[in-house]
């Protein structure tokens, strides 16, 4: 399969890629995530200006409407630089969730804008992954509505102004019907968030509600495949985001081989070595053939386009994630002792692609769901 993009999106790479270059070298990683909130607001009033915030809205609501594979060029270059900003979370994720919404149409001219930040709390502590799991409970009196309940990770939540919550208004715990989708303000009452960094660097959340005051976006109870189609969008972008760090890591590798000497002779010249570089350089290129075929498979419309687009994208989560997991730990190893230090950036990468293999249900949740939609 040959991966062409077209000039559009060779723009948005080239852009991405300077914007790392500039602003997240490797030798400034650490100075960059201690800067903390105040490098988080002007990352993204950076990102506004260059025109990526508006790339995963639609049209309509005065977005690019960016495709899948628009989003897979400038997020794959994000990767590469191990950009810790929420994009995906922010610019595509929740425009995703609340695109049909009229209740979010402020919450996404403020994404847009550069103004606002959001994050999605979907996943539950017992729910394994699964979105159609909720015990979160969404309570209406007269025209308004109230959540209880906790949402276990929130995914870049850290620093989000809004979350997008999912409530159960009817039906049990696992039942797809039943399942709303709500706004809720970080500061307001009855919402308690928990902050912690994670091994990456991202800054996610643990959110506990409290009879909490809640907007709803959708009160039908019919929210489940809106949020699985966002998570597939999601996690597309975050496969493409994998590939371009596997792609870096597999670069600081093969240098190091060429310069490190031991025995009076460079690494790069012993044959097992070598064979392990031209098998790290082959997880490269299987997942870069997954995520573009994910990301084709999420352009696809028409009455199958769902099921296609749920086996491409989960099938691509397991691989990519098995891939990546391979050549971030062959990437340590091959740089021996500096290679687990935090001063390395193959480190960092490493611990990215452990947090992206997690994320939104993990290799098991996603080889079960490949399971049930293959075999009927």
């Amino acid at each position: 399969m040959k991966f062409v993009y077209t000039e559009d999106q060779t723009m948005f790479r080239n852009s991405a890629d300077r914007y790392g270059t500039d602003h997240w070298p490797a030798t400034a990683r650490e100075t960059v995530l201690k800067d903390g909130l105040a490098g988080h607001c002007t990352a993204w009033k950076t990102m506004a200006e260059l025109g990526w915030t508006l790339l995963g809205i639609s049209e309509d609501r005065g977005g690019l409407g960016g495709s899948a594979i628009d989003v897979m060029a400038l997020v794959e270059r994000l990767g590469r630089h191990l950009v810790t900003v929420p994009f995906v979370t922010n610019c595509i994720l929740v425009p995703s969730l609340i695109a049909e919404a009229e209740e979010g149409a402020f919450l996404i001219e403020g994404i847009a804008a550069g103004k606002l930040t959001a994050a999605a709390g979907l996943d539950e502590e017992q729910g394994g992954g699964s979105p159609a799991y909720v015990e979160t409970i969404a309570k209406r009196t007269g025209s308004d509505w109230h959540l209880s309940g906790v949402k276990a990770h929130v995914e870049d939540g850290g620093h989000a102004d809004w979350f997008v919550i999912s409530a159960r208004q009817a039906g049990e715990v696992r039942d797809a019907d039943g399942i709303g989708l709500f706004l809720v303000a970080a500061d307001g009452p009855g919402v308690t968030v928990n902050r912690y960094r994670a091994i990456d660097g991202h800054v996610h959340a643990r959110v506990t509600l409290n009879h909490a005051p809640a907007r709803a976006l959708a009160d039908h109870g019919q929210a489940l495949p809106v949020i699985e189609r966002a998570l597939d969008l999601a996690l597309c972008a975050h496969l493409a985001e994998a590939t371009g760090s596997i792609e870096a890591a597999n670069e600081a590798t093969l240098e190091y081989l060429k310069t490190r000497k031991q025995f009076g002779t460079t690494i790069g010249s012993f044959q097992a070595l070598q064979h392990r570089a031209v098998d790290m350089a082959v997880a490269q290129e299987e997942a870069m053939a997954m995520c573009w075929t994910a990301a084709h498979a999420c352009c696809a419309k028409g009455a199958e386009a769902a099921a296609t687009r749920q086996i491409a994208v989960s099938a691509a989560k397991v691989r990519v994630g098995q891939t990546g997991l391979y050549v971030g730990r062959q990437a340590v190893q091959l740089h021996g002792g500096i290679g687990f230090s935090e001063e390395h950036i193959v480190s960092h990468h490493l611990r990215r692609q452990m947090m992206l293999d997690m994320a939104h249900g993990g290799q098991g949740w996603h080889l079960k769901r490949f399971s049930q939609l293959t075999q009927g």
